[in-house]
């Protein structure tokens, strides 16, 4: 039996094309997409008709402080920002009310001229305005820049406002330790926080706004030298229902008398615990404890500032002490450390060349830079009446008694400069602290004091390697067209060439600054 097979073919349902409800956009007519419509206007009409910066200020008020170009954060708080700067442009935008309903996709500066004083910003902004449509529309915002006077520069000018005061002494009869220190100041920025610095009697006194701003101050000073600090505070007023005092703090800070190129009487029996190094020694460096050396045996030894502090001493004398000796002879022994060599010389008071034929035969740690016939300056000791308990040790005790030398030699002494008559000037300088001057004149004698103090500051840096590292020196651009009149062989001071300071080691003022001349002409090309 065969089967029958049906071979008729079954039509296929018809695939309709789906057609989009269209309508007219009520305002130009445009055929648009119903179903996706925002408020049945078509893209363009949209951009048109619909504004999403209508809530967004497009212009405002910028405070400024002239004193110290800071900007106003509102409420009570100034951020140092520069012109056309991230900081500047976070703050305009902080201050336009509206701006947090939408998202920035982009903000710039628009240059003004600088004198104008506005600030003009172009923002673009996304928005969604419908249901599903999102805008994103471009516009200007427009500052003004006022002044106001920001509360720590009113401070400033405004006597007693000071919260925290630093009183630094030294009692010594110089000026050399605060010259050094006003320079390491000036170097790492440590006074930018002060609001009045006043100069008195063995010291400074540093003012501050603030009592944390002291506290580092302090711990600046700590760092660089060896001092002692005791704190004390006043009651200025109190709230008794919210418990609540204001205090001004005064910080006494006290530097060690002993100062470079001393000559030290220890206490023998400090001595004994600092190496076993002989008692009479010389201070050759300050830093944050007191570096000792034996110019007879060249040991080297630290005194730490809570050491001193125990036992606390004067030193045998300072540089006010110092006679000038010249070198008859001298031989070098062979023992060194670092830049000092020991070397046995014959010496003799330039006082009495002419006079007399005395000589001292000592040992010095000068070998490296003393030569025959050179001049030194240093302390001499035979005949010389000490009023100190620690010498007066010293020369009664059995194991030092013999050991004083007759001279005691400190460092090479280079002829002075002539101020006058076509002398070889500076080709470098010291920049200076800012400070409040007394209204009464100084004495003519102090006046004259600190010009040699400050003198002697000048020609210790220049013989000194070591004693400038941690400074800025500046090169002087008046010194040099006077250094260029001189006529060779006019210039007859030639003794003061050992203290001639390399350019390369001398910083030019708009270096300092900050000011690239590179990049600035990069920028115009």
């Amino acid at each position: 039996m065969a089967m029958e097979i049906d071979s008729a073919t079954l039509p296929l349902p018809v695939i309709r094309e789906s057609t989009q409800a269209t309508i007219l956009c009520y305002n130009c007519g445009a055929p648009i997409d119903g179903t996706q419509a925002a408020g049945a206007l078509c893209s363009d009409c949209l951009k048109l008709t619909v504004d999403i910066t209508a809530g967004i200020e497009r212009d405002g008020i910028l405070y400024m402080c002239r004193d110290c170009d800071r900007w106003l954060s509102p409420p009570t708080s100034y951020v140092v920002a520069t012109l056309e700067s991230r900081e500047l442009l976070a703050l305009c935008l902080r201050k336009l009310r509206g701006l947090n309903k939408s998202r920035i996709i982009d903000a710039s500066f628009i240059w003004t001229e600088p004198h104008s004083r506005r600030i003009k910003l172009k923002i673009t902004v996304q928005q969604e305005a419908f249901q599903g449509t999102i805008l994103q529309q471009t516009f200007d915002v427009e500052f003004v820049q006022q002044y106001r006077q920001c509360p720590d520069c009113q401070k400033s000018y405004t006597h007693n406002t000071w919260r925290a005061v630093v009183q630094v002494r030294q009692k010594v009869p110089h000026k050399r330790t605060f010259l050094y220190l006003e320079q390491l100041i000036l170097k790492q920025g440590a006074h930018k926080e002060t609001i009045n610095i006043k100069e008195v009697q063995n010291g400074i006194d540093f003012y501050f706004s603030q009592r944390n701003h002291a506290e580092k101050f302090i711990d600046f000073l700590t760092s660089v030298s060896p001092v002692r600090t005791k704190k004390s505070q006043e009651l200025i007023s109190m709230d008794i229902h919210t418990s609540s005092a204001s205090y001004k703090f005064s910080y006494a800070c006290e530097l060690v008398p002993v100062c470079k190129d001393d000559l030290v009487a220890l206490p023998p029996k400090l001595a004994k615990t600092l190496g076993n190094i002989s008692p009479l020694t010389l201070c050759y460096r300050i830093g944050t404890a007191v570096n000792l050396l034996d110019p007879n045996t060249l040991q080297i030894s630290d005194l730490s500032t809570p050491i001193y502090w125990r036992t606390p001493f004067a030193p045998l004398a300072d540089v006010q002490s110092l006679v000038e000796f010249v070198i008859m002879d001298i031989e070098p022994l062979g023992p060194s450390k670092g830049r000092f060599v020991l070397a046995e010389a014959t010496v003799a008071r330039a006082s009495d060349l002419g006079v007399n034929d005395t000589t001292y035969n000592i040992r010095t740690h000068l070998g490296a830079v003393l030569h025959a016939g050179d001049s030194a300056m240093g302390y001499h000791l035979t005949g010389s009446q000490y009023n100190n308990d620690n010498f007066e040790a010293i020369q009664a005790s059995k194991q030092y008694g013999g050991t004083i030398p007759d001279v005691i030699l400190v460092k090479k002494h280079y002829a002075a400069r002539r101020k006058h008559g076509g002398g070889k000037s500076r080709n470098w300088k010291l920049k200076r602290m800012a400070r409040e001057e007394s209204e009464m004149k100084p004495r003519k004698q102090d006046a004259e004091r600190e010009a040699v103090d400050y003198e002697q500051f000048l020609r210790d840096l220049e013989a000194d390697e070591d004693l400038r590292e941690g400074l800025k020196l500046y090169r002087d651009g008046d010194a040099a067209p006077k250094r260029g009149m001189e006529v060779d062989g006019e210039d007859d001071d030639d003794e003061d060439e050992g203290l001639e300071i390399p350019m390369e080691q001398l910083i030019d003022e708009m270096e300092d600054v900050g000011l690239e001349d590179e990049d600035v002409e990069g920028e115009e090309v």
